[in-house]
Parts: structure tokens; C-alpha cells; sequence
């Protein structure tokens, strides 16, 4: 990723945030969030001018493995000290796609920002939690209490023979 794209609210894959195509072969645009632009643009200057440098790279200068992060983070410990053995880290990216969800970001791009080529892939990762279910129930309640306000009743009327 070069400077330039910094001004970009997004950018697509390989050489800029991931340097690993998508199962689908078809680049993505990854959301860069305000809080973590400085670090992306302090990266983008140590990474020098050549496009294909990386932004991050393994502890040995390459390609960053699926074991790096696990590794780096103590993974495994971690999710054994806090009780939660079965956490795996493809579950941090249902949460990711949950959190976006839950800022009202639409399906149709959420497909896009998880790289998903239909949006019944994508409709399988946002989970909501008890919070938002309560919220819909009271809201469709709301609305049958506004529909089934009582009506007054009309008049008898009184028909002379």
C-alpha cells in the first residue's frame, strides 16, 4: 500500500493489507478505521517506495503464516486462561462482521468487505446478541400497538319506517 492510498477510504488486496488472494481470486476493500490510519501511514513510510513491499512481515522477513498471529498473541493461553478453549481466531472475523453489522453497515457491503462472491456466505457471519433481538421484538410490538389502536366506533344509526 503506498501513500497515496491513505487518502483512499479503503484498499484492495495483495500488497496492501494482505498480501493473500481471497478464496475467489477477487481483491477485496478493507475499511481502515480512524484509530489505526497513523500506524498504517507510519508503516507505509518504513516499507519504502517499492509496490510490492509488505506493510508487515513474520518473524522472518516473509509472508506472515497463520501461526504468527497465534503465536505472537499466546492464542493458545490465552483462551485457556479466560475459559474459552473452543475460541478460535476465524471467530474474531464473525465478531468483526457482527460489529459492522451492528453499526447499520448493509449486507451488500458487508459481503464486500469480507470478500464473500454471495451474500448467503456473508448472511452466516453476523450473530446478533440478546440486545438487538429484545430491541426488534419491542419495535415490531410498537408497531402492532400503533396498528391496533382501538378506532372509535361508528354511531349507531337509527332508520325511522
Amino acid at each position: 500500500m503506498r501513500k497515496s492510498h491513505m487518502s483512499d477510504i479503503v484498499y484492495a488486496a495483495p500488497g496492501g493489507l494482505s498480501d493473500k488472494g481471497t478464496k475467489g481470486k477477487r481483491a477485496r476493500k478493507v475499511p481502515i478505521v480512524e484509530k489505526i490510519r497513523p500506524l498504517i501511514a507510519q508503516r507505509i513510510l518504513s516499507a519504502g517506495s517499492h509496490p510490492d513491499a509488505r506493510l508487515s512481515t513474520g518473524p522472518r522477513g516473509g509472508r506472515i503464516s497463520t501461526a504468527v498471529p497465534r503465536d505472537a498473541t499466546h492464542w493458545d493461553d490465552a483462551v485457556t486462561r479466560l475459559g474459552y478453549e473452543h475460541l478460535r481466531r476465524h471467530d474474531l472475523r464473525h465478531t468483526g462482521l457482527t460489529w459492522f453489522a451492528d453499526a447499520g453497515v448493509q449486507p451488500h457491503v458487508l459481503r464486500r468487505i469480507a470478500g464473500h462472491g454471495s451474500l448467503t456466505a456473508t448472511q452466516r457471519y453476523p450473530h446478533p446478541d440478546v440486545h438487538k433481538i429484545t430491541a426488534a421484538r419491542a419495535a415490531l410490538s410498537s408497531r402492532f400497538n400503533v396498528l391496533r389502536a382501538p378506532r372509535p366506533l361508528p354511531s349507531p344509526s337509527i332508520r325511522a319506517r
